[in-house]
């Protein structure tokens, strides 16, 4: 049978207010607990009464690995049979004309089909055929194949190319290094106006991303809207040149980030 000073065991708990706790046995010795104290430094205490604010963009000059291309087969006919048969029979014909340069069936995908009447009058809605808009997307691992397989499918029946877009297998590294050198941008901005009105500045107390995006080509002014609106720009190589003699010129696609930034002025 155990003694009492075996079983009877004392305990001050934690409350609020930070009491220590201790564990005391009769009878026998407990370790002595670490106290942690929270201790303030007000040397380090940002001061955010006095801050600059300030923004900072990059952008990062990108040689595309990637390419898709949407193109396809837009047939009429008087009955819905034949013209579901005759674009079928196109669809077929780019399909296996696009396999024979190598492309895996896994990389071809149905992006649109649409099936219309074509009405003679639309206040009797007399119908006179029907019309059958088929697309298909080709991914392409390699860019140098682009104008290959583009002229493949036409030659093969395709009479309609909505889309040749370049991309990057590796646009997060690019997205995230367009942040990092943002945030950079906006460091160096603030430390330069902060210099100009005769202070330095302290430590960052908020950021917040304002957008990133990436833009193929100079569509929509985008090559150009990268080169005004960035503080940095880096241009990226692409391990996947292009041959002198393909008809499609690749390019660069720009991706793009922009922070806003707040600092202390000491």
């Amino acid at each position: 049978m155990k003694s009492l000073s075996q079983i009877l065991t004392t305990t001050l708990s934690v409350i609020a207010g930070g009491i220590v706790v201790l564990h005391l046995t009769w009878g026998q010795a407990s370790p002595a607990l670490p106290v942690a104290r929270a201790e303030s430094n007000n040397d380090t205490a940002c001061d955010n009464t006095r801050t600059v604010q300030v923004s900072g963009a990059a952008a990062i000059n990108v040689t595309p690995d990637r390419a898709l291309l949407q193109l396809g087969v837009t047939s009429t006919a008087p009955t819905p049979e034949e013209v579901e048969a005759e674009n079928t029979a196109a669809i077929k014909n780019i399909i296996a004309a696009v396999r024979q340069l190598g492309v895996a069936d896994k990389d071809i995908a149905t992006d649109y089909y649409l099936v219309q009447p074509i009405y003679v009058d639309y206040e009797t809605m007399r119908i006179e055929g029907y019309r059958i808009s088929n697309v298909v997307g080709i991914t392409l691992d390699d860019v140098s194949q682009t104008g290959e397989v583009l002229i493949a499918a036409l030659k093969a029946g395709a009479n309609e190319v909505r889309e040749v877009q370049f991309y990057t297998s590796q646009l997060r590294r690019y997205r995230d290094e367009a942040r990092k050198l943002a945030m950079q941008a906006a460091t160096e901005k603030a430390a330069l106006l902060a210099g100009a009105g005769g202070t330095q500045t302290g430590c960052v107390l908020n950021i917040s991303e304002n957008s990133w995006s990436y833009y193929n080509g100079s569509w929509w002014a985008g090559r150009d809207r990268a080169m005004w609106s960035q503080n940095v720009v880096q241009n990226a190589t692409s391990e996947q040149p292009m041959p002198d003699e393909t008809p499609i010129s690749v390019g660069q696609i720009v991706v793009r980030a922009e922070v806003s930034a707040s600092f202390g002025l000491e």
